[in-house]
């Protein structure tokens, strides 16, 4: 064991170096550092137990262990001068221990010279960061709507079912796997297989066509807080027009709708009354684009490093917003029977499949998998990072944080109910006061709870509605928009994240600097989004939103779950994980990967496909003559839109493999990131593990290493590694 230990130590040692020009001493240095472990066994012993010292993982703005290149150990021993070269007898034990001391402290971190990838500075940054690419608007303003829609507090029972079986299980692969090949998700699939580097592709793809038009929702967010520092709001009451003969009018367009729906449609979004008719160019939505991608890449331009620091405030402060609203919802009038009605469970609705599929939907969404954003994330952070935990805490802080927002929101949203009950009652009573009996207003408490809207509407119709009636309206409008804000910006940077890592690890622009992608990357997207700067402009938001972010998606983790289970290998990225963390997933998360998780999107994808080819697919369109949205079918363009966006996402998984099948690399190979692997071996205690009888016969897993695909194979029970020792 002890020479075993010995060649552990020199090969790592070894390992640790990377491609890099070196000054004539630090080879000197390296060489005589080679000679030194295998044959100083007091100093080898030194370096076992020091070793433990330094097991914790690593922060900091240039954290060695993140390497993009491997050593080329051929390279090395090609300049290696003879044994008995005059370079080693000429330093000093003093010199030689500092060598010593220098690599001990560098096995976790590794070594200081070569190309360095950007880490956090600290283990709260990382957390805070993934927290708040993960909770975003979805959280506030669909997440409540679903449950109030979908039987209440019954909802719950398929959205924990799904987030156990799916949502968790998927967050924890990502974050592992780029943390263990430590590069974006290009990389981390070309290295997987290289006919897989499709999935990378598609992942960056769609994470750019989703910051397309979220940006989009930043902009909105932008104007309405702005505007929110007047008095009195300007979605508080109807605007008036002035007509020919200097008389002065309220809107008739406003009066047959509501103050805040013709602010919403007609002032700050100036919608037409179809797609097909984009009408004119809206300045001021352009002027919020400008303004918002501009934000977006003040603040990625500096790296993680950067915008680190900002999801401090980015990740924080919709919390400290969300606990205000808590505490003035609650007090409201009517709260609680927003709350009742948020929460009382319907349990018929549990057999309603699409129960299921919505509850589905939103987990996955709702924690951001599959853009490429987790892994880009998990890349930066230490080889010896703790992931499963890492893992837990995010899903649920994301879920925790859905129902409290839900409480939130409801409370309001009761408040508002309440208010206009109490109005019609009034009105009602006067009516029969009057004797007038005929045509009296329907007063009904539920149902004007169950008309909450889901997005954008709930955001900027029903709860700046609920807003107008606080006193110090533009406080509480300040608050909630800026919430808002940075609700929808922290995510803004995971999932252009994922987009830059991806450019920056394929080298496809290997002179420019990371600051020059992230500025072309922001400017080209500030041009294309310009398409939502028109009448039309929201339509296009919509038709985005329905077909770029869903099934594609749901395809790419998908192909990410099936490529870790029959590819990779549940037994390999198990060892990983028990190399990186000092304990090995459970039975449960492996059979997840390979079974249950992709049978779960299977049967999403399928029910979606379904439900989109029966009920079809509309989108509410404007119509100013009504003062009300009417539902209209999506002309024939935009289907083939939709259709070339899903394309345009997903093609890439067969394509680059059947590419690569005929000679032709899309994605260039390159050499594996370092990672410390026998260093965190012999910190963790790693020895080979012996499949269970369970593991054997559920997973394929065989005693030499091998696993099989899926289906066990029944025959001559396999001898156990004990048994094969004894004989």
């Amino acid at each position: 064991m002890a020479n075993t230990a010995q060649l552990l130590r020199r090969q790592s040692s070894r390992d640790i170096v990377l491609k890099s020009q070196k000054s004539i001493d630090q080879l000197e240095l390296r060489e005589l550092r080679g000679r030194l472990v295998p044959k100083e066994h007091g100093v080898s012993h030194h370096h076992h137990t020091s070793l433990h010292h330094h097991h914790q993982p690593m922060y900091g703005a240039t954290n060695q262990a993140f390497m993009s290149d491997a050593f080329d150990e051929s390279s090395e021993l090609e300049q290696e001068p003879p044994f008995g070269s005059d370079a080693g007898t000429s330093k000093t034990k003093a010199e030689l221990a500092a060598v010593v001391d220098q690599e001990q402290q560098d096995i976790v971190e590794g070594e200081k010279e070569g190309e360095e990838r950007e880490s956090w500075d600290s283990k709260i940054m990382f957390l805070l960061a993934t927290i708040g690419y993960a909770v975003g608007l979805g959280n506030v303003w669909r997440f409540p709507y679903l449950a109030q829609k979908n039987g209440g507090g019954a909802f719950l029972v398929p959205y924990f079912i799904m987030l156990c079986i799916q949502g968790i299980p998927i967050f924890y692969l990502e974050l592992a796997i780029g943390q263990r090949l430590r590069k974006g998700a290009i990389g981390v699939w070309s290295q997987v297989s290289p006919y897989l580097g499709g999935i990378g592709i598609s992942s960056a793809v769609v994470s750019f066509i989703v910051a397309l038009y979220y940006n989009t929702i930043i902009a909105w967010c932008l104007i309405y807080l702005l505007h929110s520092f007047e008095s009195p709001l300007p979605w508080a009451e109807c605007p008036t027009r002035l007509y020919k003969n200097f008389t002065y009018d309220h809107e008739p367009e406003c009066e047959a709708s509501s103050p805040t729906q013709f602010y919403w449609y007609r002032t700050t979004l100036q919608c037409s009354e179809s797609v097909d008719l984009p009408e004119s160019f809206n300045y001021h939505m352009a002027i919020a684009l400008i303004v918002s991608w501009f934000l977006v890449y003040i603040c990625m331009v500096q790296g993680i490093t950067s915008s680190g620091k900002i999801v401090y405030m980015t990740a924080i402060f919709p919390y400290v917003v969300l606990i205000i609203f808590f505490f003035r919802g609650i007090t409201l009038k009517g709260a609680a029977d927003g709350v009742a009605h948020l929460f009382t469970p319907r349990w018929e609705t549990l057999l309603d499949p699409v129960v299921w599929l919505e509850a589905g939907t939103q987990i996955f969404f709702s924690l951001g998998l599959a853009f490429g954003g987790l892994i880009a994330f998990s890349s930066y952070n230490p080889a010896n990072n703790n992931c499963y935990r890492d893992a837990i805490l995010v899903s649920l802080t994301n879920c925790g944080t859905s129902m409290f927002a839900g409480v939130v929101v409801f409370a309001v949203i009761g408040f508002k109910a309440t208010a206009t009950f109490d109005r019609c009652t009034e009105e009602r009573a006067g009516l029969v006061a009057h004797n007038h009996t005929l045509n009296l207003p329907i007063c009904d408490l539920q149902q004007e709870l169950a008309n909450s809207a889901s997005g954008t509407g709930l955001a900027f119709i029903i709860f700046t509605e609920a807003i107008n009636q606080f006193p110090g309206a533009q406080l509480w409008a300040v608050l909630f928009f800026l919430m808002l804000f940075t609700l929808g910006i922290d995510s803004q940077f995971g999932t252009l994240e994922g987009v830059v890592t991806s450019l920056v690890d394929m080298k496809l622009f290997p002179n420019l600097p990371k600051e020059w992608i992230v500025g072309a990357l922001c400017l080209s997207c500030c041009l294309i989004s310009m398409c939502f700067a028109n009448g039309a402009g929201s339509y296009v938001f919509q038709l985005m939103d329905s077909f770029a972010g869903n099934f594609p998606l749901l395809i790419i983790a998908l192909f990410e779950c099936l490529s870790i289970s029959y590819i990779y290998g549940v037994r390999r990225f198990a060892d990983d994980i028990e190399m990186m963390t000092g304990s090995r997933p459970g039975f449960y998360w492996m059979f997840c990967w390979k079974y249950l998780s992709p049978c779960a999107m299977v049967t999403i994808l399928l029910a979606s496909l379904y439900q989109l080819i029966t009920d079809g697919s509309s989108y509410p369109a404007w119509i100013a003559a009504k003062g009300a949205t009417e539902s209209m079918e999506w002309p024939h363009w935009c289907i083939v839109v939709a259709f070339a966006l899903i394309l345009s996402s997903t093609l890439w998984i067969p394509l680059v493999a059947l590419l690569r099948l005929c000679g032709i690399k899309v994605v260039e190979d390159s050499d594996p990131a370092w990672f410390p692997e026998a260093e965190l071996k012999e910190v963790h205690g790693i020895v080979p593990h012996e499949p269970t009888e369970l593991e054997r016969s559920v997973f394929c897993f065989n005693m030499d290493g091998t696993e099989g695909m899926c289906c066990p194979k029944y025959g001559l029970p396999e001898k156990s590694l004990e048994e094969e020792e004894e004989e």
